[in-house]
Parts: structure tokens; sequence; C-alpha cells
């Protein structure tokens, strides 16, 4: 196991994107976050709906996945956002280095 997972969530505008990208940053709760264009395809409230997002792949410590899961929670404008864990089995370990030490933070 690389100490590594994958938060995944999409957010119904670029500018909101970019705020919870730049607090989970900014928290040093994750290393690298992508955001890119989705369509989205989904039943809400027995309702069929086609909407555009934003998808968000966060890559973080394994351990700070629940405190990552609530930033996400707190900041999102949905009623359930999508929050999604993929553990990662396996990464470079250059990359892995990287991603710890932009991670880190002083112990309180």
């Amino acid at each position: 196991m690389s100490g590594l997972v994958l938060l995944v969530t999409t957010i119904d505008g670029e500018d909101k994107a970019r705020e919870l990208a730049r607090a989970a940053l900014s928290a040093k709760l994750a290393a690298c976050i992508q955001i890119s264009a989705a369509q989205s395809l989904y039943v809400w409230k027995d309702e069929l709906r086609e909407e555009p997002e934003f998808l968000l792949q966060m890559k973080a410590r394994a351990d700070d996945y629940g405190a990552l899961a609530t930033l996400v929670r707190r900041l999102h404008s949905y009623e359930t956002p999508e929050i999604l864990r993929i553990d990662i089995a396996e990464a470079d370990s250059d990359y892995l280095a990287w991603a710890l030490a932009a991670t880190r933070r002083e112990s309180a």
C-alpha cells in the first residue's frame, strides 16, 4: 500500500472547484488536485438530470482522508456531495515522496 488515496468529488462551478482545491491545498490535506470539466448524467429525486460539473481528483495521505472528506462536505454546495475514496495500491517512489512531503504538517 502506498499510503496515498484519491478523493474524488464533483461540483457545479469552476470557481467553486478552485475554491475547494485551494482550501485543501492550503490545509495541506492534498498534495495535488486536478480539475476537469465533466458532463454528468444521474437520477436525483426521481428525475433524470444532465448537468455540467467539474471533477476534482485530490491526492492525499490515507491518514488525512477523514479530514479532507470533512473539508469537502463543509465547503460543498450540494445536499449530497459525491465523496469517493480510491486507495492507491502503488505509486512511483519519487512521486510518493513528493506527495508526502507536500502534505507534511508541523505537529501541534
